[in-house]
């Protein structure tokens, strides 16, 4: 076989590629790659603010020991999971992640609610600037997710879309999982503390209303 006859057929090959779809399933297989990065990433800077997190509550309320240890067990959780590109493929795995992220958030939601009840540790500067850390860090968290869930809604659309999905059966590119609305909803609202803010009072109550009927006496 010729040399000319090769490079022929290795154009044609990739114009009936780029036909079917083939350059966009990897255009957006890579921004899968490039959006679950930046998720993991901005997981692991929470994770990496815990000990410190922990430790300055501790410090104030040591005797929270259940729910200390609940975000530390958590975090230790988390620690366990390899979070590899390869993971976004594999639902199971993907869930497992999802799982011990959520169990995380839950237990820093409750040590801040703990955190309440000790008027000198709101006070503390260095649980303050912690508590702005880990605000604006779950603030990245879910502008990373977004950015996540969005690229994969775009890239399962292709997979199962003809004729790209004889493409994609042809490479075996399936779609991937997703976070879910649920859990969403859930992460989107980021662990707050009220630093001594005073309630707002309630409003006064409205006046009774009357029928305007009167009450006849009864008869003798």
């Amino acid at each position: 076989m010729t040399k000319k006859l090769i490079a022929l057929l290795t154009a044609l090959v990739a114009l009936s590629l780029g036909g079917c779809g083939y350059n966009d399933l990897q255009r957006q297989d890579e921004g899968i790659k490039g959006a679950w990065s930046e998720v993991v990433n901005q997981y692991q800077r929470r994770a990496d603010l815990v000990p410190n997190l922990v430790n300055t509550v501790k410090g104030y309320a040591a005797h929270e020991a259940d729910v200390l240890t609940a975000v530390t067990n958590a975090r230790a959780k988390v620690g366990t999971i390899q979070a590899t590109p390869e993971l976004v493929n594999d639902p199971a795995a993907f869930a497992k992640f999802q799982a011990a992220q959520g169990e995380l958030t839950s237990a820093l939601s409750r040590l801040l609610v703990v955190a309440e009840n000790y008027p000198n540790l709101k006070a503390d500067g260095a649980f303050r600037d912690l508590q702005s850390q880990l605000e604006g860090t779950e603030n990245r968290i879910t502008v990373a997710r977004k950015r996540y869930i969005d690229s994969v809604q775009q890239y399962n659309t292709t997979v199962r879309s003809f004729p790209t999905n004889l493409t994609a059966m042809l490479f075996k590119m399936e779609v991937k999982p997703n976070f879910t609305v649920e859990n969403e909803a859930a992460i989107s609202r980021p662990p707050t503390v009220d630093f001594g803010k005073t309630p707002a009072a309630p409003a006064p109550a409205a006046p009774a209303k009357t029928s305007g009927l009167r009450t006849l006496p009864h008869a003798a």
